[in-house]
């Protein structure tokens, strides 16, 4: 990160019930449930320190205290706050009751539900400081297209990685670019909360959705390789999917 460069603080997102996830959520939030030893926010939580945030803001909600009394105020020498999410209304509305806290500085999300293998966080970081760019979506190949609709994809214009539209769950992906939820933000990002329409079908504010807002009004995002195979664990097939992944071998940092 360059001298100028201002500071990146992260927002991990911790507040969902997982509900889908009958027998393994019963008693804790997913994010604590282990793979290779350890939680998987704690995936997301070095991810973060790797790169270089100066703040760690978790929003917390189901068994909100489990993870709170966990990790405390601090993460190896990088500060943790927590926001407590009392209606869980989706990741939009995680991200709008974390304002006052980020405090205007620009942030990173991360999922705490998720396992990137060979991420590339710092990277993503030093491009978005170097591009001057308004936001940079964090994205993945693959060869599997179903698992795009488990997630978001992009329109995009290849020569220079900006983004037209971008797709919340399409039934029918046009390209092998599968969106994450590893983005970083300007801080004028929450200017757009207002104007995001609420998904018919899931009743609440998307996050490719809130990023339209920010494309349409002409605001210039990118998109970034930010790793290599992505999970982001919401059924057990997902945890089956990630159980495959680490009997191959694969590394992951």
């Amino acid at each position: 990160m360059s001298n100028d460069a201002r500071p990146i603080k992260a927002l991990v997102l911790a507040g969902g019930r997982g509900s889908r996830l009958e027998g393994v959520t019963d008693d804790k939030n997913k994010c604590m449930h282990e793979f290779r030893g350890q939680p998987l926010i704690e995936y997301s939580l070095q991810n973060a320190v790797r790169a270089g945030v100066s703040e760690i803001i978790i929003v917390v909600s189901y068994r909100a205290e489990s993870i709170i009394n966990h990790y405390g105020n601090q993460y190896g020498n990088t500060p943790v706050k927590y926001v407590i999410q009392w209606e869980r209304k989706g990741l939009v509305h995680a991200i709008e009751c974390c304002q006052e806290t980020i405090d205007g500085a620009d942030f990173m999300i991360f999922l705490a539900d998720e396992v990137l293998f060979e991420p590339r966080h710092e990277a993503l970081i030093t491009s978005f400081h170097e591009q001057d760019v308004f936001a940079i979506c964090g994205v993945v190949e693959v060869t599997d297209l179903s698992q795009i609709s488990k997630t978001y994809a992009i329109i995009y214009n290849e020569a220079d990685h900006r983004i037209f539209r971008l797709i919340e769950k399409p039934r029918n992906p046009i390209n092998a670019l599968m969106g994450t939820g590893n983005c970083v933000f300007r801080n004028e990002i929450f200017n757009y909360i207002p104007y995001t329409p609420i998904n018919q079908k899931r009743g609440e504010k998307e996050l490719p959705d809130l990023i339209q807002c920010a494309v349409d009004d002409g605001r210039l995002v990118r998109y970034f390789d930010i790793g290599g195979t992505y999970v982001n664990i919401n059924t057990g097939d997902d945890l089956e999917r990630l159980q495959r992944i680490e009997s191959n071998g694969v590394a992951v940092a």
